[in-house]
């Protein structure tokens, strides 16, 4: 009798993904961890997120999801409201230049 597919035979080999970089790696992750702690600490400073108002994990995950949208639209409003940056004054270079002109 043969042995049947895959007894007493090595597995069959998966090419290698290639690899990136162990520092660029590590960078995003390090990015990606800092925004995530920046967004858990506004919404628990400003939302009170420690905290549920409901019992049962149905209430409190639509809670998190109003928090989650508060927050975000408070960001919106707060972009929105920032100044928009003044013209800035020819340099002199420019204004030389548009006064022969």
């Amino acid at each position: 009798m043969e042995p049947g597919p895959g007894l007493g035979q090595a597995p069959p080999s998966r090419p290698r993904r290639a690899r990136r970089p162990r520092r660029a790696g590590l960078v995003a992750v390090r990015d990606r961890l800092r925004q995530r702690a920046g967004t858990l600490s506004q919404n628990i400073r400003t939302c009170g997120l420690r905290r549920t108002r409901y019992r049962g994990l149905r209430k409190t995950h639509v809670q998190h999801i109003l928090t989650a949208l508060a927050c975000n639209v408070t960001r919106i409003v707060d972009w929105i409201a920032t100044p928009t940056q003044k013209q800035r004054a020819p340099s002199h270079f420019h204004a030389l230049c548009t006064a022969t002109s």
